[in-house]
C-alpha cells in the first residue's frame, strides 16, 4: 500500500506540465499543500497565477467518482507563497484502495511541500456543535478498518513505525485558533473519526461513535493524515461541519444540504486559511 513507482510517475508528470505552464524553479515549488474537500474547492479562486493540472493528465492517478468533487491540483500563490491544492479527492467505498486515496498527498510531498492542510465536509456529533461551523481537528480516530502504511515499508518515506502521539501539528493548532479569534470565526475543536462509508451513520454508530471521544464523523482524511504524518509532514486539519447527528431525532440529509452547507462554512473557512498561510 505504499506504491512508490505510481506516485513518482505522477510527480514527474506534474512536474512537467507545471514547466509547460511556465511555473519553473521556485515557482514550481510549493511550500504548503492542501486537500481541499467537499464543497471547498472554491479556495482556488484566492490564488494568483494558478496553473491548473487535471488528475486525468497525470499516469495512473485516481479519479473521483462523486459529483461535489473536482479532479485537478492546482498551483498558484497565496500572499507569494506558494500552495499547492488539491480539488477533491478519492475515498475508499469509491472502491479505491489506501494507497490510491493518499496518492494526492504522497505527490504533494513528492513536490516539497513540507505542511499539510487537510479538509473536509463532516458531520458534528457533538451536540454543543452546530452545523455551518468549523472544527479544528486535535486528534482522529482511524475507523476504517485499513491504513495506506501496511505492506514494505517505503524507508525513504518514513520509519515502520511512525509515532502518531501528537497527528496534528500543535504550532499550527495555536495559529488557527489566533487567526480565528482575530477574524471573529467561531472554531470549534475536537476530535474527528473516519469511516468506510459511504453509508451515513446510524442512531446506534452514531451514539457509540460519541461515547469512543468523537465530535466530528466523515469518509476522508485519516488515511491521508496518516500517510502524511509518514512523510514527516506538519498537518493541520478543519472540518466544516456540514450536518449535526442527534441520534434520538435523526433525520435524512441529503448531498445538495451537505454540499451547500460545506460551501458557506468553506467561505470563512477560506478567510481563514488565507490569513493563516502567510505565517506557516
Amino acid at each position: 500500500m505504499q506504491n512508490l513507482p505510481e506516485v513518482q510517475l505522477a510527480v514527474t508528470a506534474l512536474k512537467q506540465k507545471l514547466s509547460e505552464a511556465g511555473r519553473t524553479g521556485r515557482a514550481a515549488k510549493p511550500r504548503v499543500g492542501m486537500v481541499l474537500g467537499t464543497g471547498l474547492s472554491g479556495l482556488t479562486a484566492a490564488m494568483r497565477d494558478a496553473v491548473r493540472v487535471p488528475y486525468t493528465e497525470l499516469p495512473g492517478f485516481p479519479l473521483s467518482t462523486v459529483d461535489s468533487h473536482s479532479g485537478a491540483f492546482v498551483l498558484g500563490d497565496v500572499a507569494g507563497i506558494p500552495v499547492l491544492a488539491q480539488q477533491g479527492r478519492c475515498h475508499l467505498y469509491e472502491g479505491y484502495s489506501p494507497a490510491q486515496v493518499c496518492m494526492g498527498v504522497r505527490v504533494m510531498a513528492g513536490l516539497g511541500i513540507g505542511t499539510l492542510v487537510v479538509t473536509n465536509a463532516a458531520g458534528a456529533l457533538n451536540p454543543q456543535f452546530d452545523a455551518g461551523s468549523l472544527m479544528l481537528m486535535t486528534d482522529q480516530i482511524n475507523f476504517t478498518g485499513t491504513t495506506p502504511l501496511a505492506g514494505p515499508n517505503v524507508e525513504q518515506w518514513g520509519p515502520r513505525f511512525p509515532d502518531m502521539s501528537c497527528i496534528f501539528d500543535p504550532e499550527l493548532r495555536a495559529l488557527a485558533l489566533e487567526s480565528a479569534a482575530m477574524l471573529g470565526i467561531r472554531l470549534e475543536r475536537g476530535v474527528y473519526i473516519g469511516v468506510h462509508g459511504p453509508q451515513m451513520e446510524s442512531p446506534a454508530e452514531t451514539r457509540m461513535y460519541r461515547q469512543w471521544g468523537a465530535d466530528a464523523v466523515g469518509m476522508s482524511t485519516v488515511l491521508e493524515v496518516l500517510a502524511a504524518r509518514h512523510l514527516g509532514l506538519r498537518v493541520l486539519g478543519v472540518s466544516c461541519l456540514s450536518n449535526k447527528n442527534l441520534p434520538d431525532c435523526m433525520a435524512p440529509v441529503p448531498l445538495e444540504e451537505i454540499i451547500a452547507v460545506a460551501g458557506r462554512a468553506g467561505r470563512q473557512l477560506e478567510r481563514l486559511l488565507l490569513d493563516m498561510v502567510t505565517k506557516f
